[in-house]
């Protein structure tokens, strides 16, 4: 038994080789990954006598070229969760850390669990991917939220509420909205409220067609005799118009990309078999679909629906000491927060569109009844929500290999 523990930095590694009994087969040595470095690790290790096993942290995407080229070698790789790692025992009263401490412990962990290691085995591309896509969709959308709040502070001084001029969505082809566009054209309440008023309308429908908007009368109108009611703090000037316009500029690029993002999310999760299946359910849309499949990645992967409930974070833990059992119990939200987030939004899109016929609503319905708080109520259907798809998502695949 060769237990090799691999504690993985950025660009680089810290591997130890462990046998039984305390056995060191190879002292703590750094690993640059590089491919000729990684070959001779390689070699190493398969020189070794005896069965080996690797063992390594999750750590964000630092650990995957290692672990890609080990495993498609041929050796046995397992990737652990750290918390695990973390909490095992070091029989130490010293709180000290190294990168070599941490390859001894793995190897030491490796050893102890040596039966109970789950092989690593890497995503497909379109999976992995879609994965990529979606966290940087995240990101930008954090980003987006704040270009919107800074764009909307500045403009409640040149043209105050002319967010709240028009309700239209986000395009699908370039994202833009409608009160942004329009804001970049009439910065001002005085680019509006100093013309005539059928100067102000010839001027808008020229606009509207131009932009590829709607163009209501009624609403020119609207607009007009809100423009006379606003008091701006800035004046009309060229600064003031640069200020204004720039903050669209940077708003309007992030929402083109996100565009351009979402729609190859669409693309490639159109790709994967269960995608029929996923859009099949109710509260799951074409932007949230593809965001859920990413996260989830291939069910199959998971054990059973618990495996999937815990991987989410969903999961209650019980609770008991002596004569104290809890009854009331938190999630336990050791998992993956991006994937909770998404279920939080498909449970809102359940609870606002009221699909009577959905157990998933049905189920949420009647926690709402019983009284139980808005968060716990969400959670639990949620909870539903995963199960439901595991079973439906699994059988389909299921059905697809039998007949291949």
């Amino acid at each position: 038994m060769n237990a090799v523990g691999i504690d993985i930095s950025k660009g680089k590694s810290m591997i130890a080789v462990m046998r039984p009994f305390g056995e060191v087969v190879a002292s703590p040595y750094e690993v640059n990954h590089t491919f000729s470095e990684l070959e001779e690790l390689t070699r190493f290790l398969k020189s070794l006598k005896g069965e080996t096993k690797v063992i390594m942290e999750y750590t964000g995407k630092y650990f995957e070229p290692i672990a890609k080229h080990l495993h498609e070698a041929g050796i046995f790789v397992s990737v652990v969760n750290a918390i695990l790692v973390h909490n095992y025992g070091g029989n130490t009263l010293r709180r000290g850390k190294t990168d070599k401490k941490d390859a001894i412990k793995l190897a030491n962990y490796a050893l102890d669990r040596w039966v109970d290691l789950v092989e690593y085995i890497p995503e497909d591309e379109i999976r992995q991917t879609l994965k990529v896509y979606n966290r940087q969709y995240n990101q930008y959308v954090k980003l987006k939220v704040m270009l919107k709040n800074n764009l909307i502070s500045v403009l409640d001084q040149t043209f105050p509420d002319v967010n709240k001029l028009f309700s239209t969505p986000p395009r699908k082809a370039d994202g833009h909205e409608k009160w942004i566009d329009f804001a970049a054209k009439f910065w001002h309440c005085e680019c509006v409220s100093k013309l005539p008023e059928n100067v102000f309308k010839e001027r808008y429908q020229k606009w509207c067609k131009h932009a590829g908007y709607h163009y209501s009368n009624a609403k020119a109108t609207e607009i007009y005799i809100k423009s006379q009611l606003q008091v701006h703090v800035l004046p009309k000037s060229e600064i003031t118009k640069l200020l204004v316009t720039q903050a669209i500029l940077q708003l309007n690029t992030i929402a083109e990309t996100l565009a351009a993002i979402i729609n190859e999310m669409r693309r490639l999760s159109a790709m994967l078999p269960e995608y029929d299946v996923v859009m099949a359910m109710h509260g799951v849309g074409d932007t949230l679909g593809p965001q859920l499949m990413a996260e989830i990645g291939d069910v199959r992967r998971f054990y059973s629906k618990k495996a999937l409930v815990a991987f989410a974070g969903l999961d209650s833990p019980p609770y008991q000491s002596g004569t104290f059992e809890a009854q009331s119990r938190s999630i336990s939200k050791r998992g993956s927060a991006s994937l909770r987030k998404t279920l939080f939004q498909i449970m809102s899109c359940i609870l606002q569109t009221s699909p009577y016929e959905d157990p998933v609503f049905q189920f949420l319905d009647k926690k709402r009844a019983d009284g139980k708080h808005y968060y716990v109520y969400m959670m639990a259907a949620a909870n539903k929500f995963l199960r439901i798809y595991y079973a439906r998502v699994k059988e389909h695949l299921e059905r697809l290999q039998n007949i291949a």
